[in-house]
Parts: C-alpha cells; structure tokens; sequence
C-alpha cells in the first residue's frame, strides 16, 4: 500500500512509515471521502427502503429420552450421543417439512401480503416483468389447477419462512431459541409458536409412525407365522393318523399312559401278593389260635368264648358231679362240639388266606404279562414317534413364536397412545413492541466501517498502482540523484511570468534556490554548459532554462540561452523573440554564431533560438559544429544554457547531454512516470552525460498528500505552483523593456 512511483526494488528497500500512510490517505481523501460517503448513501436508502420487521421468540427444551409408559413397547432406538442427537434436532426445526407444516396449519398460502416480497428484488422485478411481457396466447396455453396454484402458493409461504426464521441452539445446555421476523408483530408471534408446535407435532408423529410400522411389519409376520403354524400342525396330525399315534397329554401318548399305569398296578399287585403270602405262611404249619388272623375273627372269638363259659361251667360242677354225669357228659360234649366249630373255622380262615395268596399270584403274573405287552407297545411307538416328536418340536416352536410375537404386537399397540412427547416450549412467544430491523444507527456504523475500509483499500491500492511522479522524495528514490530543487505549482489565475518576475513570489524564489544548488553541484563550481532536458514533454524545460539564465544573468554572468529542441521550439515564444535564424542555420553552416544571437531585456542575457526545422535534427546536433558551439561559447559566455528536448523517443537529448558540461533532469511532478524517468536516465547514461541533478516542477504538496512544506526560505513556501490554466503572452509588470511571453503555457 502507498507504493511509490520507483521501482519493486527501490520500494522494497526505502522506509514506509507513518507519515507515508498519512501522506496516501491526505492526498486521496477524496477518493475516501467519495466511497464513504457512497456507503453511508447506500446504507441510509437501504434502510429507509427497507421494511421494519419484528421478532418474536419461543424457548424449546430437546430431551434425548422421552419418558417410557410400557418400556418394551418402543420401538425407535436411542441415540448413543447427546451432540448427534441435539444436532439431529436442530436440523429437523430447520427443515422444510416443519415450515409447511406452519404454512399449512396457519393457511398462510392464501395471505397475499405474507408472500409479497418486503424489499426490492431484483430478480423478482424481472421475473414478473418477464410475465407481463409474455404474450397472451402463450400465457393462456398454460393452465394451471387449483391443486396447483394452490401447491405453487403453499411452497412460495414455506420459502418464506425459512428465509425468515433463525434457529438457535443455546450452547451447554438442550435448550432451542426459534425466532421469526415478520413485518406484522403479531403474524410473526403466530409464525413462531407455530414453528415450535409443528416441531412438537412432527416429533409426536414420528413416534407414532415408527409405531405404526412396527405394528404393520407385526401383523405380516404374525400372518406368515400363522400359516406355518397351522402348515405344521396339520402334518403333525396326519403323520399321528397314518402312525396311529395318539397323544393324550403334551408329554405321553395312550401306550405309555397304560404302561404306566400298568406299572403302577402291578406294584400295587405284588404289594398285596406278598402280603397274602406272608398270612398264608404264618397260618400254614400254625395249629394255635393265637395268631392274629384268628384273634380278629368274630366267629372264633365267639367260639372261644362260648367254650370259655362251657369250661368254667364244667370246672364248677366238677367239683359237685362226677365226669360221667350226665350233665357233665353233656357240657363235655358241648365244649368238644365248641372246639369241632372252631377248628373248622380256624381251617376256613388258613383256606382263605391260602386262596388269596394265590390269587394275588396268579394276578401278579397277569399282570406282569401285560406290563411287558405294554412295554413293547411303547418301544414301537417311541421309534415310530422320532419325526412324530420332529414335527411336534417345529409346532411348538412356530407356536412359541407366533405367541410371542402376538405379545408383541399388543404392546406396541398400547404403547403407540402412551409415549410422552420429549419436546417441551419452555419460553412462548410474545409480541414485540418495537421493531427489531433495520437499525438505523448500526447500518450507518458499519457502512461508515464497509466505506473506510473499501476507501483505504482503493487509496492504497490506486497508490501502488500508480507509478506516476508526485513528490521529490520519490524522485530521489527513482532517478537516484539529489534534488537540486522543487518548484512550486502556480495556484489560481495567477501566471508563471508575473510569479517569475515577482521576487517575492515563492515560485522566484524556488529557482533562486535551484541555481544556487547548481553553484554547488559540480567541484569546478557552476558548469559552463548546462542541459536541461526530461523524459517527456510539457514538464517545465523551457521555464526552468529561462529561469536559471535570467537569475545568473541579473548576477552578471554573461548568459547564453540556447533552444536545442529542433522539432518543437518555444522559448522563441515564451521571450518574444524571432525564429526565422538560430541554432539550425548555424549548425547547417548558413551563418556564424553572432548572426544568430538576439539580445534580451536583460543586458547580459544573449539568446539563440531554434531556427527553422530541419528534417534531420539528429543528424545536425551530432555534427562538430555543435561541440564548436560551446567550446568557442565558453570562451565568450560564463554561463551557456541549452533548452533540450525530451529524451524519450528522440535521440537529440543523449547528443546534446553528451556535448554538455552538466545536465541536470526536470521531472514533473503528477505527470512524470517512473519508467520512462528511468529509461530516460538510462539513455543518458549510456551517452556518457553528466547528469548533476534533478529539479521538481509543477510541485503541490497537498495534491501529493504532505501536510508538512518543503519551505524556501524567507516565509515563501510552497503555497505556490507551478502551472495553471491560462496562456502567457501578458505583460509583465510596467517595464517597457520586458519581453511579452506569449504563446502557450509550459504545462503538463
């Protein structure tokens, strides 16, 4: 930024500080000045074109887990991170589903003044100026539905409010800010309850839609399992008939319920088999009546009983009657008859026993026959039984399922009604009492900002780009020679002649500073032949030649002034004086020298000028006759000034520059540009010139951006220029022996 005119190297290597960016911003301020005052335009229209809108907000609160009413009945699954799942969230509130859910829901398609555009559109105003310059047939081949139309409007509603809702999540925490602006404070209060409504409604039936197909995929498989099942069952069933299979209970068929039971009565069968044996065998070889088999026999104990009286009864009249007593003959034969009974008894009962043991046996090995029957039976059957029990495993197993996906179903189907909703509004809406947009104060703060920054940019940009000329310190960081002066910009209406005739002007002044540099410039003092050349045209040349002859003139010194420009010549102009003889009538050998000269107003100021043109002016300053000139001048003149032309482009200046004692470069200031300076300097150093020094002209430090003056002694700064608009030919002063400078002005 604030390049200079040198080149890369030179910028690269010379100091930027902060009275170079001082400098670019004074000399470009109005280029700022225009570009923020542009912004603060734009922005100030901008704001009053723009409609004021009001915000409203709603707070919602996003929990990851709603509460579970029936756990095993949900049917979405968790999210594994809270930020997945926050930002899930936040981009579902965004979508455009939720904003046609609000266009939807508050009929907002049919509101004409909800679509219409707020603010200029440019692309807007050309869409419908494209409609209004359709032709009718075309516009008319083109129906459109109701559905349609009312489609197309619903869609314009839903662009509308994603472009006008801003969704905040509110870091560290689950908490959702939903703002909508809105032209309306009330519309857009409406708008965002409506945005956190839809959310919590989409939300709830997301829920209830997961629910719904999980209960649709349920019943397709529930259906499926079904099938199989009853498949499975009637193979079962038809392998049982063909086997002659039949199954009382989940776990035995009839064969092995009759082995069982079988078992279980030849058990019981041995069990009384051994018992009848065991009575048997004690009353088998027992003559006793003691036993108790006989004990508990009422008819023996009725016996026994009936003798005991009998016995006691003998025992007592024994001892009054003799054994052969009739009587006791005859209670005798009663206790025998007693005893016949009970001994006939006694053996009933051992017949009896007997005949149970027996019994018990004969059922025992009955029984055991058909125990071993059964067992066969059931052997058959379990190997019959094997793809019996295969297809039995695969019913059970379809059954298992089909149950448990039945459960399943039905608690899905419960669960759908009773899952609480995780979306909460915690902050609802209110209307807002004053507008939120536009800003009047920031828009102006930041197209204050916008401008300064695009000005700056421009300013320092543009002075990078710039390679022009404008100050002497570039002019010493271009050519790399001493300033030897800096003329000052003529201001106003005000002459380069009356400024020069004015010894109070600071543009005499400037050139008196300029030729006493020149006395110091060379160690021989003041050069005897001095050039005055620059790169182009129009910088000043010619003032600057008049200028150094007539100072060191008014000193005394005998002055030559010489116009060496063979192609455009105007000192002769600038001092009244005649053209039709000078230096290419001498340099062409059609006179002498003296021939030549013409006096000037000042005594000792001799001036040559150009002569005619001649159409080989190169060829002419090449010849010796000019290297004649100023060694027989020297010894006539003090002081020999040759008025050059440019450099660049011609090759006259290296000729002269290389005839010349010294030469010093005039360089405009905001005209000059820092190539064709070095290239000119290049020439000139290739024609072996001595090149003493370079002189400023046309300087105006405000134009170049310095509010600090490159002063000249005695008060006289740089207030005046070099340069202005009008042409000379005025006389200067009232002294009859001035000369009219006339002609046009050594401008540019």
């Amino acid at each position: 930024l604030g390049r200079p005119a040198g080149s890369a190297e030179n910028w690269s290597q010379s100091g930027f500080d902060f009275k170079d960016y001082l400098r670019i911003v004074m000399k470009r301020r109005w280029l700022i000045f225009s570009v923020i005052s542009a912004c603060l335009l734009v922005a100030m229209l901008s704001v009053l074109m723009t409609t004021p809108l009001y915000v409203s907000s709603v707070r919602i609160q996003v929990d990851r887990n709603s509460v579970k009413v029936i756990e095993s009945g949900n049917v979405t699954t968790g999210e594994t991170a809270d930020n997945d799942f926050l930002r899930t969230q936040f981009e579902l509130i965004q979508s455009r589903s939720i904003a046609q859910r609000v266009a939807t829901a508050l009929n907002l398609g049919d509101d004409a003044d909800f679509v219409r555009p707020r603010n200029f559109n440019v692309m807007a105003w050309a869409g419908r100026m494209a409609g209004l310059l359709k032709p009718a047939n075309e516009a008319a081949s083109e129906p459109q539905s109701t559905a349609s139309q009312g489609s197309q409007r619903l869609r314009a509603a839903s662009e509308v409010i994603l472009a006008n809702r801003l969704v905040r999540p509110i870091p560290g925490s689950r908490l959702i800010d939903v703002s909508y602006s809105d032209p309306q404070p009330g519309r857009a209060q409406r708008i965002a309850m409506a945005l956190a409504d839809a959310f919590i409604t989409s939300n709830i039936d997301k829920r209830f839609e997961a629910n719904s197909f999980a209960k649709t995929f349920l019943e397709d498989q529930l259906k499926q399992l079904k099938v199989r099942l009853e498949e499975a069952e009637n193979a079962m069933i038809a392998f049982a008939e063909k086997e002659q299979i039949v199954v009382v209970t989940d776990k035995s068929s009839i064969a092995e319920n009759e082995l069982a039971n079988a078992n279980q009565t030849l058990g019981q069968i041995a069990a009384e088999r051994i018992k009848n044996e065991q009575q048997w065998k004690q009353v088998e070889q027992a003559d006793a009546i003691s036993l108790p088999q006989f004990l508990t026999n009422q008819v023996i104990v009725g016996f026994r009983a009936q003798r005991n009286v009998l016995v006691t009864e003998y025992q007592e009249k024994l001892e009054t009657f003799q054994p052969s007593y009739p009587a006791m003959v005859q209670i005798n034969n009663k206790i025998k008859e007693v005893d016949r009974q009970l001994a006939k008894e006694v053996q009933t009962i051992k017949n009896s026993l007997k005949g149970a043991y027996e019994a018990s046996r004969s059922q025992e090995t009955e029984m055991k026959a058909r125990v071993e029957m059964l067992r066969a039976e059931v052997l058959d059957l379990q190997k019959r039984s094997i793809q019996y029990n295969s297809m039995k495993r695969e019913v059970e197993t379809n059954r298992s399922l089909y149950n448990g996906l039945l459960q399943r179903y039905k608690e899905v189907d419960v669960a759908g009604g009773v899952a609480a909703n995780n979306v909460f509004v915690i902050d609802r809406a209110e209307m807002a009492s004053a507008p939120s947009s536009p800003r009047v104060a920031n828009s102006l703060v930041l197209a204050f900002a916008f401008g300064s920054i695009i000005g700056l940019g421009a300013a320092f940009a543009l002075e990078r780009l710039d390679d022009t000329i404008r100050s002497p310190d570039e002019v010493e960081r271009v050519v790399g020679l001493a300033t030897l002066g800096i003329i000052p910009k003529v201001a106003g209406d005000k002459v380069v002649a009356a400024e020069l005739m004015d010894p109070r002007s600071g543009f005499a002044e400037s050139y008196r500073s300029l030729c006493t540099a020149l006395q110091f410039s060379s160690e021989t003092g003041l050069p005897k032949s001095l050039l005055v050349t620059s790169s182009s045209p129009s910088e000043g040349k010619s003032i600057s030649s008049i200028a150094i002859s007539r100072h060191f003139a008014s000193l005394g010194m005998k002055v030559l002034l010489v116009d060496c420009d063979l192609r455009n010549p105007s000192l002769h102009t600038k001092l009244g004086a005649d053209n039709s003889k000078g230096l290419s009538n001498y340099l062409t050998g059609a006179c002498t020298p003296p021939e030549a000269f013409q006096a000037t107003d000042l005594p000792h100021l001799t001036f040559m000028s150009s002569g005619p043109l001649p159409p080989n002016a190169a060829d002419l300053l090449s010849s010796a006759r000019l290297v004649s000139l100023l060694t027989v001048g020297r010894e006539v003149f003090d002081f020999i000034v040759l008025d050059g032309p440019p450099v660049m482009g011609l090759a006259d200046a290296p000729l002269l520059s290389s005839a010349a004692a010294g030469t010093i470069f005039v360089v405009g200031a905001g005209q000059a540009r820092a190539g064709m300076v070095r290239g000119a300097l290049r020439r000139l150093q290739m024609a072996r010139s001595s090149v003493i020094g370079s002189v400023v002209t046309k300087f105006d430090a405000r134009s170049a951006g310095y509010g600090y003056g490159y002063g000249y002694g005695y008060g006289y700064g740089y207030g005046y220029g070099y340069g202005g608009d009008k042409p000379y030919g005025q006389q200067v002063g009232n002294d009859a022996a001035t000369p009219k400078l006339t002609g046009s002005r050594d401008a540019a």
